[in-house]
């Protein structure tokens, strides 16, 4: 863990001077008290608001782009959320070496834990892991800082026992997070990382609005985010892996389309060196 000082953002740091204004205000001028309240109360409302909109730096730094450096001037990075899963990550894996493209994969640390050997070929194959937190809880951005630094702690542990590798990036889960996960990532030496653009696909199944999602408008520097992991709610439908996981027949569409522009897909770790986080 790193050991670095913690370095707020300029809204945290406006927030916390907000607050102790506020406070002095209420007991200097009692009769203040309603207006030092809905000040305050704005405030957190608007601290809700920025940890809702998955890809603002408000809250603190947030990969959304790759950097624009001549390594990087045709490189699109492919990440992939929510694995490993035990079906779907092992054909993501064989189509991306068709293409000869890496990617990255956000994996949750639980389920690396329970497939450790997909989570190990994964960086066989020359991908990378990275945090996506421990247990990908639908509450994750609402806990105080001792969850949350527990939430991804124990799955930097997790991956780093298993693959020997790491993570340097972190993606809250939905995207969503709180005013203290910025603090909780820097003294882990984690950066946050968004996306660029989105398929949509744990919420529509078609492939082929996925794939179109992805690849209009595509440009270098771009990062892209789809899913390795079926929804529970499709798999104990009985469904084919196939119709559940979009995946798996949008990822050769974004992968040729990568090819016909010139464009290579590299991994987050390969276009981010530590010097430029």
């Amino acid at each position: 863990m790193s050991t670095s000082r913690y370095q707020p953002s300029p809204f945290i740091r406006g927030s916390l001077l907000l607050h102790a204004g506020a406070a002095a205000a209420a007991a200097a001028w009692p009769e203040l008290w309603k207006l030092s309240t809905l000040a305050v109360a704005g405030n957190h409302a608007a601290l809700t608001t920025f940890g809702l909109i998955p890809r603002s730096a408000v809250l603190g730094p947030n990969i959304t782009r790759l950097p624009d450096t001549v390594v990087n001037q045709d490189a699109v990075a492919i990440t992939i959320d929510d694995g490993p899963h035990a079906v779907a990550t092992p054909k993501v894996l064989d189509i991306l070496d068709v293409y000869d493209a890496k990617a990255t994969f956000f994996c949750i640390g639980e389920y690396v834990l329970n497939y450790p050997d997909i989570a190990q070929e994964i960086v066989r194959r020359g991908h990378r892991i990275e945090n996506h937190s421990m247990h990908h809880s639908h509450t994750f951005s609402v806990p105080f800082v001792g969850r949350l630094r527990r939430e991804v702690i124990a799955a930097q542990d997790a991956i780093y026992k298993t693959t020997g590798q790491l993570p340097r990036f972190f993606r809250a889960p939905a995207g969503l997070r709180n005013f203290l996960l910025d603090g909780v990532l820097q003294r882990s030496d984690l950066q946050l990382t968004s996306w660029t653009r989105r398929g949509f696909d744990t919420v529509n199944t078609d492939a082929s609005i996925v794939a179109k999602r992805l690849v209009t408008d595509m440009k270098p520097h771009d990062i892209l985010l789809l899913h390795d992991r079926p929804t529970l709610l499709s798999e104990a439908s009985g469904a084919s892996t196939e119709s559940i996981a979009p995946i798996l027949q949008a990822l050769p569409v974004v992968l040729q389309s990568l090819r016909d522009h010139g464009l290579s897909a590299v991994t987050l770790h390969q276009a981010i060196p530590p010097a430029v986080q």
